[in-house]
C-alpha cells in the first residue's frame, strides 16, 4: 500500500544515490505566470526514473534479486534499472521497443544491462518482457504500475515542497502515470491545496483519454516525439491515483512540445526531451488555468536523440514564427528577384535558402515560381513581409 512512510523512506534510501534536482527561476516562459523549473533532466541517467527503479530494487528480498531483473522501458527507466540492478551486483534484462533513441539504448548497456529490442512500441516491449519473465523466471520491475516505483517518484514531491514552500501548482508529464501518481500522492498529503496538473501529447493521450472515459482506455496506435510518454495504456494503480489526486490533465502537439524544447534551449541553456518539455508547452500555450500563480514544471528528462534534435529544432523554429518557407508566383523576366529581396531585406526578413523554377505545364508560359526560405523574428514579422509583398502585387501561393 503506497503510504507517505513509504515516500520518506524512499528519499532516505535515494540518498545514496541520486541527487536533489535544482529548481530554477524562468521569468522569461510566461508572462502571466511565475515559472519555476525542477531540473530532472539534470539527474543521474538524465531523469527522474532513476528514483523509482532504485527504489524498488532495494525493497527486493535477497530470492528475488538472485532471478535477476528484467524491464521494459522507452529508455529512462531502462537506464535507471541498469543502474540500480548493477549497483546491487545483480543481473538485468532490458526490453525496449526498436524505436527507442539510440542514445537511450547505448547508455543502457553502459549501465550494465543486456538490451533486447523489440519491433513496435513501449507496450510492445511491455508484452516481451512479461513472456521472458515466464519463460526465465526474472524479476519485474514494472516502470510505473508499481507502489515501490511510484514512492520512488514521489520523494520529488517532498523536493518541491522544501524548495518552494508556497507553490501555488505543478505541472507534471503523464504516460503511464507513475510519476504523477507518486508527485500528486505526496503533495496532496502535505499540502492538498496545491494544485497538481498533468500533461500528455496528443498523440499519446491514454490517461487523458481514461479519465475523461472514467475507466481505462487502451490506444490503438501512439505516435509522438515524446517517446518517454508515448504508453498506449495507463496502469491500473496509476489510473486510480490520477483520479484521486490529479487536478487536470491536458494535452499538447508535437508542434508545442518541438516550442517548448527550442525555447528550454534558448532561454533556460536547458536540454529537455519531448516528454520533460511537455509541461513547459502547456504553460506556453496556456492550456491551465495558472494566471498569476506561482508553478512548478518538471523536467522529467532530457536524454534526447542528437540525430532527431535538428528536426525538433525546425519544428520549433516553424512553431514559433522564427522560420517560415514562402512561394512566390512571378513573371519569368529579369528584376523579379531582386524586387522581391528588397522588399524582404527591408523589412528585415533573412534570406536562408532560394529556388527559382519554370511554371508547370498548364500555367503561364512566362511563368516561374519562387520558394524561399526565410529566418524571421515572428509570427508578427511573418505576416509583415507577406503583406509587403502582397501589396507589392506579388501573388503568394
Amino acid at each position: 500500500m503506497l503510504t507517505l512512510d513509504k515516500v520518506y523512506h524512499a528519499s532516505l534510501v535515494l540518498k545514496e544515490v541520486i541527487r536533489d534536482t535544482d529548481i530554477i527561476y524562468a521569468p522569461k516562459l510566461s508572462k502571466s505566470c511565475e515559472v519555476y523549473l525542477k531540473t530532472e533532466n539534470l539527474q543521474i541517467t538524465g531523469s527522474f526514473k532513476v528514483r523509482g527503479a532504485y527504489y524498488k530494487i532495494s525493497q527486493l528480498t535477497d530470492e528475488e534479486k538472485s532471478r535477476g531483473v528484467i524491464a521494459c522501458s522507452a529508455g529512462n527507466h531502462a537506464q535507471g534499472v541498469a543502474l540500480a540492478a548493477t549497483k546491487a551486483g545483480i543481473r538485468s534484462i532490458i526490453c525496449l521497443p526498436d524505436s527507442a533513441p539510440i542514445s537511450k539504448v547505448e547508455a543502457t548497456k553502459s549501465y550494465g544491462a543486456d538490451v533486447c529490442l523489440v519491433q513496435g512500441c513501449y507496450d510492445d516491449a511491455y508484452q516481451r518482457a512479461l513472456e521472458l519473465q515466464k519463460e526465465k523466471g526474472f524479476t519485474f520491475i514494472h516502470p510505473f504500475n508499481d507502489e515501490n516505483v511510484i514512492a520512488g517518484q514521489g520523494t520529488i514531491g517532498l523536493e518541491l515542497l522544501n524548495q518552494l514552500p508556497d507553490l501555488d501548482a505543478v505541472i507534471v508529464p503523464v504516460g503511464g502515470g507513475g510519476l504523477i501518481s507518486g508527485v500528486a500522492f505526496t503533495i496532496k498529503q502535505l499540502r492538498p491545496k496545491v494544485k497538481v496538473y498533468g500533461v500528455q501529447a496528443k498523440g499519446a493521450a491514454s490517461m487523458f483519454n481514461s479519465v475523461k472515459n472514467k475507466k481505462i482506455q487502451c490506444l490503438d496506435s501512439v505516435s509522438t516525439i515524446a517517446d518517454g510518454i508515448a504508453v498506449k495504456e495507463p496502469g491500473d494503480k496509476t489510473f486510480d491515483l490520477v483520479n484521486k489526486y490529479v487536478d487536470e490533465i491536458v494535452t499538447v502537439s508535437d508542434d508545442e512540445i518541438s516550442s517548448a524544447i527550442l525555447t528550454l534551449m534558448e532561454q533556460q541553456k536547458l536540454v529537455a526531451e519531448g516528454a520533460g518539455a511537455v509541461p513547459i508547452a502547456a504553460v506556453m500555450f496556456d492550456k491551465l488555468p495558472i494566471k498569476g500563480k506561482k508553478v512548478a514544471c518538471l523536467l522529467s528528462g532530457g536524454n534526447i536523440d542528437v540525430t532527431i534534435l535538428s528536426r525538433v529544432i525546425k519544428r520549433g523554429l516553424i512553431m514559433t514564427g522564427r522560420t517560415v518557407q514562402l512561394m512566390i508566383e512571378l513573371i519569368d523576366k529579369p528584376g523579379q528577384l531582386k524586387g522581391v529581396a528588397d522588399i524582404i531585406a527591408r523589412i528585415g526578413g533573412n534570406v536562408i535558402s532560394i529556388h527559382h523554377e519554370r511554371a508547370n505545364e498548364g500555367q503561364d508560359v512566362n511563368g516561374c515560381f519562387l520558394r524561399m526560405v526565410l529566418e524571421t523574428k515572428d509570427q508578427a514579422h511573418i505576416n509583415e513581409i507577406v503583406t509587403a509583398l502582397t501589396d507589392a502585387g506579388y501573388h503568394l501561393c
